[in-house]
């Protein structure tokens, strides 16, 4: 499917294009160091990652969110008419994933200390990321399904040109792996998880990056 930039691609979508691009790389970027220095910082893998770094953590992903759904508006005002559904669907399912890991993460990041002083019996089910819990039942149907579809929608608003095309190429790989991260869930095993992760922290900044280049490229027809 050959597509080219919507004739309705605004200079105010085309620069919230980019700064959302920017911010979603950059963001991502800075989730990942932390989150590696996070891991290495542990006596042992069982063992989950502690303060300041894992406070730092959810702060990232709160602020990471508003970036995402603006990178997919703009997509939807990118997008030529005829693929103006599926950017539309990219957009609502990326507001589904940024609605449901902020509530996530901003109750945890609020409660999961009070909870620890308080010594509720139930705070590990209820405000904890260790499985069974149901914070991460939540982040893995935010992240592996409402996530991956969102950019498996976006997809096919790219294509023509060669940017364009790895744009499309990059959203598939990143929303087939993020599929494939719900192996864990199913196996009851959260190893097989990263595959989820390599879609969204390892492949879909690429895109982003590549989507940023492309709206600086593109014309923009009113303000």
């Amino acid at each position: 499917m050959t597509m080219s930039s919507s004739t309705t691609f605004s200079a105010s979508a085309r620069r919230v294009g980019i700064v959302a691009a920017i911010g979603t790389v950059v963001g991502i970027a800075v989730y990942a160091v932390m989150l590696l220095v996070g891991l290495a910082s542990l006596a042992s893998p069982q063992r989950p990652i502690g303060d300041p770094i894992f406070s730092l953590l959810e702060l990232a992903i709160i602020v990471l969110m508003p970036l995402l759904v603006a990178l997919m508006a703009a997509v939807h005002a990118w997008a030529p008419a005829g693929a103006k559904v599926y950017s539309l669907l990219a957009v609502v399912f990326m507001s589904l994933l940024a609605a449901l890991t902020c509530s996530v993460h901003f109750v945890i990041l609020v409660l999961s200390h009070r909870a620890e002083a308080a010594g509720w019996a139930d705070a590990p089910l209820l405000l904890s990321f260790h499985w069974p819990s149901i914070p991460y039942a939540l982040d893995i149907l935010g992240w592996d399904v409402f996530f991956a579809l969102s950019v498996l929608f976006a997809a096919p608003v790219f294509g023509g040109s060669a940017r364009a095309r790895a744009i499309r190429t990059c959203l598939i790989v990143s929303g087939v792996l993020a599929l494939a991260g719900l192996a864990g869930p199913v196996l009851g095993d959260m190893r097989w998880r990263m595959i989820g992760v390599v879609g969204y922290v390892g492949v879909f900044p690429v895109a982003a990056a590549l989507m940023g280049v492309l709206f600086r490229a593109a014309p923009a027809t009113a303000r």
